[in-house]
């Protein structure tokens, strides 16, 4: 819905994302503001930057398989994970440029996915859930096996470096939002194509999708490739982020957040899967923030307050996001939107 007294008088214009000059001064402005957060924010805020970003990227992959195609997948850590080590391996122990890595690392976890998106034109619901736990399972397992990669519990990863200065915190943020906002203008852009919108048929109904004409195993295997380069994409920004990998950092719990994030962002919408990163991170900044507090309350409990707060915290979010905002803070958004844009004429 266009803003009262806006309309469109060519097809580009009806199209378009970004529709209104006032619509593209917000654009610049929240841009200049993201690049210059990392100028005068703490370090330990600009690392919590670094991680939506980097979280974001993860998420829209499960946006692509799971929002679009209706692919459920749980296993989106363990493709990320073959994107981190992709890089870990041919960057740090074999020398290769970071740069090199990128795309690779991508390619590497996007073949992954289409391994395991093989079973999804026999089965789907429940039943592809537990495939793609499996996938979860089978990954770790198989990255944690000494012979593959010569090591059992982490392999170094050598740090980006421009004009041969290592990049910083500051200059790492910077480096995860360009990729960032490449990855979510490519995703917003893939659903405005044929693609999109052959997922979202399959979505709606598979067996309708394959009497008009649609390839269904070709489609559902296209949107675990592209789910799982995204994937593998982040696995390369965490990689050089972290400067050092273990498999015990690609958890199924982290696979659980990446769907809460497309939950309470709202499903099939790429700036939800941005909205619900940044809520899944701020309950995983209020923990140690809330644990003291609730450790002088309860002192018989302890340590276990921490770990278990963490878990209460993130059911509870999700829970509530289900029973009260089932439609994800997108469609709230819709919502005020709609209000403002067709004021006075609100009916």
């Amino acid at each position: 819905m266009m803003p009262s007294g806006v309309f469109n008088t060519r097809p580009q214009q009806d199209m378009a994302i970004v529709r209104t000059r006032a619509q593209w001064l917000l654009l610049a402005a929240a841009l200049i503001f993201l690049v210059t957060l990392g100028l005068y924010l703490p370090q330990e805020w600009v690392v919590w930057l670094i991680m939506v970003g980097i979280y974001t990227v993860a998420a829209l992959g499960i946006h692509i398989m799971t929002g679009l195609c209706g692919q459920f997948s749980m296993g989106q850590a363990a493709f990320m994970a073959l994107g981190a080590y992709t890089t870990a391996f041919l960057a740090g122990s074999h020398g290769w440029s970071p740069w090199l890595t990128l795309p690779l690392s991508g390619l590497v976890a996007g073949l992954g996915g289409l391994v395991f998106g093989i079973p999804a034109l026999r089965i789907k619901g429940f039943y592809l859930v537990l495939t793609t736990i499996a996938a979860q399972f089978v990954i770790m397992w198989a990255i944690r096996q000494p012979d593959w990669l010569g090591e059992t519990y982490g392999l170094d990863v050598p740090a980006i470096s421009i004009g041969g200065a290592a990049l910083k915190d500051a200059q790492f943020w910077w480096l995860t939002l360009g990729v960032a906002a490449v990855m979510l203008f490519l995703a917003k852009n893939i659903q405005r194509t044929a693609t999109g919108r052959k997922f979202v048929a399959v979505r709606d109904n598979d067996l309708a999708a394959e009497v008009m004409g649609i390839n269904l195993f070709r489609t559902k295997l296209l949107a675990f490739f592209i789910g799982c380069f995204f994937a593998g994409i982040a696995g390369w920004l965490w990689a050089h982020h972290l400067l050092r990998i273990n498999p015990d950092l690609f958890t199924f719990s982290l696979s659980l957040w990446f769907l809460a994030m497309i939950i309470i962002g709202g499903m099939g919408s790429t700036a939800g899967v941005v909205m619900g990163a940044g809520v899944i991170m701020l309950v995983d900044k209020l923990v140690p923030r809330l644990s003291p507090v609730l450790a002088d309350a309860f002192p018989s409990l302890g340590y276990q307050i921490p770990a278990a707060l963490s878990l209460i915290l993130f059911a509870l979010v999700v829970i509530l996001f289900i029973l009260i905002e089932p439609k994800g803070l997108y469609h709230r958004l819709q919502r005020i939107k709609l209000y403002y844009r067709l004021n006075p004429f609100s009916y």
